[in-house]
């Protein structure tokens, strides 16, 4: 097309501008079923709390397993499941206590020995929401 030089060819060119009614359209569809499948998953307060009771607990083991290195004494995490959250890392008497609000498999009492393994020697898993924490026998090593 040639260069326009006089105001009639450029209202010409400005005709052409803006969307079809097609084009928005699409976009005010592609839009509405973003909204329906993905910000939902934004919204879902559960989730995070979850992830992040777990870990909270697993900082707790591991906090208890280098303190009990550290200290070269046994010290313990208590896990229990509770309307009120708390997992501090407080060291009272050799214990600690962690209370998580989400769905709790495994609550109980974790000990570390001296060298770090878990007391009773033997694997153990616990598991919070849809994380699975697991301490390794002869090592302690959590994860």
């Amino acid at each position: 097309m040639a260069h326009p030089n006089n105001m009639g060819d450029m209202q010409a060119l400005n005709k052409h501008r803006g969307f079809t009614l097609t084009e928005l359209i699409t976009v005010i569809v592609i839009v509405g079923i973003l909204a329906v499948a993905v910000l939902p998953r934004f919204f879902t307060v559960s989730d995070f709390e979850d992830r992040g009771s777990a870990d909270q607990v697993k900082a707790a083991l591991r906090f208890a397993q280098k303190t009990a290195i550290a200290q070269h004494t046994p010290v313990s995490v208590t896990l229990a499941q509770g309307a009120s959250p708390d997992c501090t890392t407080t060291l009272t008497g050799g214990n600690l206590t962690c209370t998580v609000k989400s769905a709790l498999t495994g609550a109980g009492t974790y000990t570390f020995d001296a060298l770090g393994r878990p007391s009773p020697n033997a694997q153990s898993t616990v598991t919070i929401g849809g994380t699975t924490i697991t301490i390794e026998l002869e090592t302690g090593y959590v994860h």
